[in-house]
């Protein structure tokens, strides 16, 4: 894995900063864990309107970054098939927008 990206996202994983699929990404929102969350570029656009909701529903203000990495990337990366994750770690939500950036 050479994309900076995917590997922080991989040491993410490994560090237990990440809550992945629909349901453990709808719960972090709402219990307030989540600083970030992160859509594979082949989600479907009923999945990216419902975690895009949740993410600004009660003046909530969670980024919700649709990426262009496929399902499959993102889920090489963190080693489990999911096409919806949230960082749940400012410090690596923070570093992820940055490494995204450039």
């Amino acid at each position: 894995m050479n994309d900076a990206f995917l590997s922080l996202l991989g040491m993410a994983r490994r560090a237990g900063s990440l809550s992945l699929g629909h349901d453990a990404v709808i719960s972090s929102v709402v219990r307030n864990k989540a600083k970030l969350c992160l859509l594979s570029s082949t989600a479907s656009p009923r999945l990216v309107r419902e975690i895009t909701h949740a993410c600004t529903f009660g003046g909530k203000n969670i980024t919700v970054l649709v990426t262009r990495y496929d399902s499959q990337s993102l889920s090489e990366a963190v080693g489990s098939k999911a096409a919806v994750m949230s960082v749940d770690d400012e410090g690596f939500a923070r570093a992820l927008l940055k490494k995204y950036d450039n």
